[in-house]
């Protein structure tokens, strides 16, 4: 096991062509409503490489949805750098898509008009992604729910359906907050199971926000943990497990291991 500094130092992450998103300092103040700043973040530095799956950890209020969204170029960072591929970040782009943790569907919309509710904004045809549409339903195990309405499915379900929207964009790097918190743990692990499955090999880009320590450390291959406010990045811890992962390797001492260490670092043994 692995642990590393944000800052770097010895063992410290390695800076090569292969960074897809970088942050140095990168700062956010909100302004209260009395006028007081609030600082949600302060000198988060971090690299997140192409293909990787990064989770990020922390206690509630610690700057980890803002920081998603900084990156998803849904709030404007208040100092410090923020890039996509060396290009600075600063608004939404088209090779980054996200997830939440509520599914966002449209309750007039069938689960193939949800999920073909980014080719309506494009002003594309329909026609030509209806296909396309129909299989990624299939692909997250909603093949014979395509005509069917949100009120008609469960939540994981319209998580799902969320899923599929997700992956039709087609984007190269995932930002994903909370995105089954709500559901139940039996729905919440096959989820992620099914999650796993569409990432590997696909070469996306991962960088989910979860307050679940075990999912952190099952999914990831790098935990990223965060303090409390204002949040800063104060450790990184290599997640050595083999891939693919399956639910037995939560047994092994190593698995174990990395929970702890993770626990450890946020108070909560």
């Amino acid at each position: 096991m692995s642990t590393q500094t944000a800052e770097g130092g010895p063992g410290g992450v390695a800076v090569d062509s292969t960074v897809i998103l970088e942050g140095t300092n990168v700062n956010k103040t909100y302004e209260s409503r009395r006028g007081e700043p609030v600082v949600a973040l302060e000198g988060v530095d971090f690299q997140v490489r192409q293909g990787e799956f990064v989770a990020l950890v922390g206690p509630s209020g610690c700057g980890k949805s803002t920081l998603l969204n900084l990156v998803g170029g849904l709030l404007t960072r208040s100092s410090g750098q923020l890039s996509f591929k060396g290009q600075d970040l600063h608004k939404p782009r088209p090779e980054i898509g996200m997830m939440f943790q509520a599914p966002v569907l449209f309750p007039w919309r069938t689960a193939v008009q949800n999920v073909l509710l980014p080719v309506d904004v494009r002003h594309q045809k329909r026609s030509d992604h209806r296909e396309r549409a129909t299989q990624l339903l299939d692909l997250v195990g909603l093949g014979a729910f395509v005509d069917r309405y949100p009120r008609e499915l469960s939540g994981g379900m319209q998580q799902r359906v969320a899923l599929a929207r997700l992956l039709l964009e087609d984007p190269e790097v995932f930002l994903l907050d909370e995105p089954f918190g709500a559901l139940d743990e039996f729905t919440r692990e096959q989820m992620n199971l099914e999650l796993l499955d569409i990432w590997g090999g696909s070469g996306k880009t991962v960088l989910l926000v979860t307050h679940n320590i075990q999912e952190a450390v099952f999914l990831a291959d790098r935990v990223f943990v965060m303090s409390p406010r204002p949040g800063r990045l104060t450790q990184i811890i290599d997640v050595d497990l083999g891939r693919p992962r399956v639910i037995p390797m939560q047994r092994e001492q190593r698995f174990q291991d990395h929970v702890f260490t993770v626990r450890k670092l946020l108070g909560v043994l």
